[in-house]
């Protein structure tokens, strides 16, 4: 691995390493509160934020997008409540439909807008952009060290790497409340804890999560990150705090052998062309998932919560 590698695929790895780690950290909890699909939802709904976001910044800074999601987020929790409550639907078809009209809305508002200038398509928000992320002034290992090379990352690198620590940060300070009324919310209200407000800033830090990695590598990586390495996690292990170590596992795992796989492998089986990048990880994130299915020690009693 010399200088072309770091060139052509150090940058996109560790960018997609980190955004598979940023989904895969909320997504335990939320796995764990049979709201999985909700890591689903939320990479739909950011959509129409995001592009909002773009058109009133006028570019594509990703604070603006972020508080576009995340406005996007809020509204699809009051959108679904509202259809559960004066519909008297169950939650899922609740869920379901307020994230597809989002998306539905989205896309119509990415169709309607100029953002042929800017990589914000609809291609590019399933997809996203990964295999493009190169470090151009890349020389070597010895660039890791160079300050000049280093301003020339690309922005998406430390931009989700701050979001990546903010993930783990929220993870270690919100621990106990997490954990409590993850299980048992009657107890976490007995004991003083708003379980609504945890609940509603956990949707918050996945919309982040889910913005942040959708800017770099579409909705399909995220939807995968948020559900398959903590749902393979929950059958390797009964103790939470193992589950998440096997989650950020799995997740690292997906997002290096994907993204190798998807170059390289294509061209070792004598095919001229590489494959997408997010498509593959996201496939050996499903295969993790299978294999964990078969073969996890914990697999018989994953049906029940995890133990604390």
């Amino acid at each position: 691995m010399g200088a072309e590698f770091v060139m052509l695929s150090l940058a996109p790895i560790l960018i997609g390493v980190l955004a598979a780690i940023a989904c895969a950290l909320p997504g335990n909890f939320l796995v764990l509160r049979r709201q999985a699909l909700i890591g689903d939802a939320i990479s739909h709904v950011v959509l129409p934020g995001i592009v909002v976001g773009f058109l009133l910044s006028g570019t594509v800074s990703s604070w603006a997008m972020m508080a576009g999601a995340a406005g996007s987020a809020v509204v699809a929790v009051v959108l679904i409540e509202l259809i559960r409550r004066l519909g008297r639907i169950e939650p899922g078809a609740a869920m379901g439909v307020a994230f597809t009209a989002m998306f539905a809305f989205g896309v119509l508002l990415l169709e309607q807008s100029d953002t042929s200038s800017v990589h914000l398509d609809v291609q590019h928000a399933l997809y996203g952009n990964l295999e493009s992320l190169i470090w151009v002034d890349a020389r070597g290992w010895g660039s890791l060290l160079d300050p000049a090379a280093l301003a020339e990352l690309p922005p998406e690198l430390p931009r989700i790497a701050i979001v990546a620590a903010l993930m783990l940060i929220f993870t270690v300070v919100f621990w106990r409340p997490l954990k409590i009324s993850t299980f048992d919310e009657g107890f976490a209200q007995v004991l003083g804890m708003r379980t609504n407000l945890i609940g509603f800033g956990l949707v918050i830090m996945a919309a982040v999560a889910a913005v942040a990695a959708f800017d770099a590598v579409g909705s399909i990586i995220v939807i995968a990150m948020f559900i398959c390495p903590p749902a393979a996690a929950r059958l390797m292990t009964n103790r939470l705090e193992h589950q998440v170590l096997w989650s950020v596992a799995f997740a690292v795992f997906s997002a290096v052998v994907g993204y190798v796989a998807a170059g390289y492998g294509p061209l070792w089986l004598g095919a001229e062309d590489a494959v997408s990048a997010a498509g593959m990880i996201a496939t050996v994130a499903g295969l993790v998932l299978a294999i964990a299915a078969l073969y996890a020690p914990s697999r018989r009693g994953s049906g029940v919560t995890a133990d604390r």
